[in-house]
């Protein structure tokens, strides 16, 4: 089994930057109820004709330039997204073609807000095991076309972006550890209602859009008890403990699940990568965009001991620690 590690990193992030000033004018909120329950200032929308696909392909660009990696001699495409441009092709597909990766396996991974850890985890097997000798790793979302813009507890939430990264074996350790975790039973938490017309019904002219409906509250406990503990295992499996974690990039859903995580876990808040005033929760991308910029700004440096942890609708938690 080959150590396996991510050499490169890339992002790609939409030019169209909604503060909470403009959505105070679209439903009854403010920036103070925003700022002060979630950690949010601003998130990036898609303008008109953006698609998932698009931010994709703008981030496996800059990870494969980042790399040195040409596009031809990528071997395996994973895509974690649970806003693809339609039901198929997959966004993989879409990169794919775009970039030009003839010979690569490629498809999506549909984990919610775990959907870049649960694509790099499934894409490290392959390369662990020497059947590719390399993989290209994706975390894409438009996840504003999904919500309800009437409802003021999920609409100041979410933003689009996208996070990649290419992994290969290493020297080094490496990606350590890995931890995948699902509770089925509490899907209800957080879900997209479909408003489908029935089939061969043709007297029904409007089909509405899915939309996104979650119980906050419910969520609020899980998601702080659920993180702390993939950490926890994540961090036992690499033969590590809590103390020898020098960063933690955790998923940027609310700023106060981020503290109540740091809290459980005694691991000073300083050492958790937080962007989410920028950005909001862009589900999947969040953590792959996140990561990007805690290495850029240096929080993250070679040798360093990274944790990465998120958790999402599904119910679905996932988390590696990562030897940089």
């Amino acid at each position: 089994m080959k150590n396996t590690g991510i050499i490169s990193l890339g992002k790609y992030l939409p030019s169209r930057i909604v503060t909470n000033h403009e959505l105070e004018k679209l439903v009854d909120t403010s920036d103070e109820w925003i700022t002060t329950r979630t950690g949010i200032k601003e998130r990036r929308m898609v303008s008109k004709g953006e698609k998932t696909s698009h931010l994709a392909i703008g981030a496996a660009k800059e990870a494969l330039k980042n790399a040195q990696l040409d596009p031809a001699n990528v071997e395996l495409i994973v895509v974690g997204t649970i806003s693809p441009d339609s039901h198929f092709p997959s966004v993989a597909c879409l990169v794919q073609k775009a970039i030009g990766a003839k010979k690569a396996a490629a498809f999506d991974v549909s984990a919610a807000c775990s959907g870049f850890l649960y694509a790099l985890t499934t894409a490290k097997q392959f390369v662990q095991n020497g059947s590719v000798k390399n993989a290209l790793v994706i975390a894409a979302e438009t996840f504003t076309s999904i919500i309800d813009w009437n409802d003021r507890s999920t609409c100041v939430l979410f933003g689009d972006g996208a996070g990649a990264c290419v992994i290969a074996p290493v020297k080094g350790a490496g990606i350590m550890s890995d931890y995948l975790h699902s509770q089925g039973e509490c899907a209800h938490m957080m879900e997209v209602i479909v408003e489908t017309a029935e089939p061969l019904n043709q007297k029904i002219k409007t089909i509405k859009k899915p939309y996104v409906v979650m119980q906050g509250q419910e969520l609020f406990k899980i998601a702080v008890n659920s993180m702390a503990e993939a950490v926890d295992i994540a961090v036992k499996r690499a033969g590590l403990k809590i103390s020898d974690i020098d960063c933690v990039v955790p998923h940027q859903a609310n700023d106060r699940i981020i503290s109540g995580v740091a809290k459980k876990l005694k691991i000073p808040k300083e050492k958790f990568f937080i962007n989410i005033h920028r950005y909001g929760n862009m589900s999947a991308a969040a953590i792959a965009v996140a990561l990007y910029e805690a290495v850029e700004e240096g929080r993250i440096k070679k040798g360093d001991n990274v944790a990465l942890v998120t958790f999402g609708a599904g119910l679905v938690t996932a988390a590696n620690v990562i030897r940089w």
